[in-house]
């Protein structure tokens, strides 16, 4: 037998300990295992899978089932409420469960509260994870006559704009 250094066997058993390559005993030849890692082709569970499915996976692994549900509320504003009102009215954000809605007019504002109940319906059924529990909304910002040359005093004036 020839002599073998010490190093030598050290590294031949750390590699047979941690996945290296067997060790050969001379005089036997080398049997082939097969691999029990279930990486062998066509078992069960190797079939390609959709991307869709892929990227719900992850997308709920990683959290983003809510986010991504509420900016799709926000994308799809027109067809919940249909082309004309959405012509008037714009889905600002969700904010803690609340919808805001910026309206164009405060005739506007008032015709959506009076359908509040509609879309935060129609909203939950097509979009549950969104978290939309009501909508808020607002009527045109009005220009503010507190400072300046042409300010007045006393309250000025009211809901004039809309």
């Amino acid at each position: 037998m020839t002599d073998v250094s010490e190093s030598v066997r050290v590294y031949r058993h750390f590699r047979e300990v941690f996945g290296g390559e067997p060790r050969v005993r001379p005089g036997r030849s080398r049997v082939r295992t097969r691999d029990e890692s279930g990486s062998q082709p066509f078992t069960p569970g190797r079939d390609p899978k959709p991307l869709a499915a892929t990227l719900d996976g992850l997308s709920s692994q990683l959290g983003w089932t809510g986010p991504l549900s509420q900016h799709d509320v926000l994308a799809s504003w027109a067809e919940i409420v249909g082309d004309e009102t959405a012509r008037h009215s714009e889905a600002i954000a969700i904010e803690g469960g609340v919808l805001q809605v910026k309206c164009a007019s405060t005739a506007w504002a008032t015709q959506l509260r009076l359908m509040r109940t509609q879309l935060v319906t129609e909203i939950v059924s097509r979009f549950p994870g969104a978290g939309v529990e009501t909508i808020r909304f607002q009527g045109p910002d009005a220009p503010t006559w507190k400072k300046g040359p042409r300010s007045v005093p006393g309250r000025g004036p009211r809901d004039t704009y809309g």
